[in-house]
């Protein structure tokens, strides 16, 4: 039979080895728990674009509101929705009846004018050959040259009169003040407009629908960073997937004030050459303000992460927002399975990542982002009974 001293031999040595492996598996479960704690990214380099969202409604540039100046009844329509009308052509035509009568009746009081004025000249001539030849006195010829001058005056009166006739007449037929497309219509053949107070719109023209403007509103907070001619990228609702492209036209300096919030609007010029866009559209527009490229950058998830340990500490809360408000800000590095703190000078930022300056990390540095769970302790244990 072996000796009991060769038997404990073999048993310290299985004991060693068990104890060189439960090392070895708690090492890696160890490693493994930092790495699943954590989330991360990789520290890389791209394209930042800082932009301004807006909404905003596309218009045309040049948008006519054609009305009429005489009350009547439409009698012929000669355009509609979507039509092309040229600068000069006839729109609308009233019944002129009306016109014509009155313009009738003025010319008819111009003839008798001028019947009055032959009368009262000839007075006037006797009257004054009288006076010479000493029949009547100076008072009657001063009368009669009175009654020339009020013929005279009457008849001029008469002759602005049939010019304001022809006038209304001319304003029976509504022309196109310019060339360009009808975007509305308000009236039918049939209806009476009333010109009194306030001047009926009959139509809508759009200048050219190839030149558009969208007229948007920025915050006060965000006007700062604008200025003319900065590129503008923008999608509307009708082509969601298609991009399209304008320049900022106009910052306009009258501010409109709403719940205490103050905006300025902002217009945005835009080539329509195929006139896909339309009157109307509401437009989803981002202003670049600024685009760096091939730069250092950090996801905005690792410049919002604090350990837990530090969610309760508001000074440093509130210090951490003051250096981040300065171009400054701190992530965490991932470094032998533990974060670490890294101050670093931040640049612009597009919403999702943020350029960094200078070279307190590099690229392929792992940031954390989130922190997933407490570190999961060990269920068991390696236990040996020494037989």
């Amino acid at each position: 039979m072996p000796s009991i001293r060769s038997i404990r031999i073999p048993l310290v040595i299985l004991a060693l080895i068990a104890a060189a492996g439960g090392a070895y598996y708690w090492q890696n479960q160890n490693a493994n728990s930092s790495q699943e704690k954590y989330k991360t990214q990789v520290v890389d380099r791209g394209d930042i674009v800082q932009s301004i969202s807006a909404n905003g409604t596309l218009s045309p540039v040049v948008l006519v509101n054609v009305g009429t100046q005489v009350s009547g009844t439409v009698k012929k329509l000669n355009a509609d929705f979507n039509s092309r009308v040229n600068e000069g052509q006839i729109l609308v035509e009233l019944d002129p009846a009306l016109f014509d009568a009155q313009l009738r009746q003025d010319q008819a009081n111009i003839a008798n004018a001028e019947a009055n004025l032959v009368l009262m000249r000839a007075k006037e001539e006797r009257a004054r050959l009288l006076q010479q030849k000493g029949f009547i006195s100076q008072d009657a010829v001063d009368q009669a040259r009175q009654q020339l001058d009020s013929a005279l005056a009457q008849l001029k009166l008469a002759q602005a009169q049939l010019t304001r006739s022809r006038t209304n007449l001319n304003y029976s037929v509504i022309r196109s003040p310019i060339s360009g497309v009808v975007v509305a219509r308000t009236i039918d053949v049939g209806q009476t407009v009333a010109a009194s107070f306030q001047t009926p719109t009959l139509f809508q023209i759009a200048g050219d629908l190839k030149q558009m403007q969208i007229e948007t509103s920025v915050a006060e907070a965000d006007i700062g960073n604008l200025n003319i001619g900065l590129e503008v990228r923008f999608t509307v609702d009708a082509f969601a997937d298609r991009q399209f492209a304008g320049k900022v036209k106009q910052i306009r300096l009258n501010p409109t004030v709403q719940q205490n919030v103050v905006t300025y609007n902002v217009v945005v010029a835009v080539d329509n050459p195929d006139e896909v866009l339309l009157p109307g559209m509401t437009a989803h527009v981002q202003i670049i303000v600024s685009r760096h490229e091939n730069v250092l950058r950090v996801s905005n998830a690792a410049l919002r992460f604090k350990p837990l340990k530090e969610e309760g500490d508001e000074a440093a809360g509130k210090n951490n927002k003051k250096a981040k408000g300065r171009g400054g800000a701190t992530v965490y590095r991932l470094d032998q399975g533990k974060p670490k703190p890294v101050k670093i000078k931040a640049g612009i930022s597009d919403g999702s990542y943020t350029e960094v300056l200078g070279n307190e990390i590099i690229a392929g540095d792992l940031l954390v982002t989130r922190e997933l769970g407490a570190r999961k302790e060990k269920e068991g244990s390696f236990r040996f009974r020494m037989m």
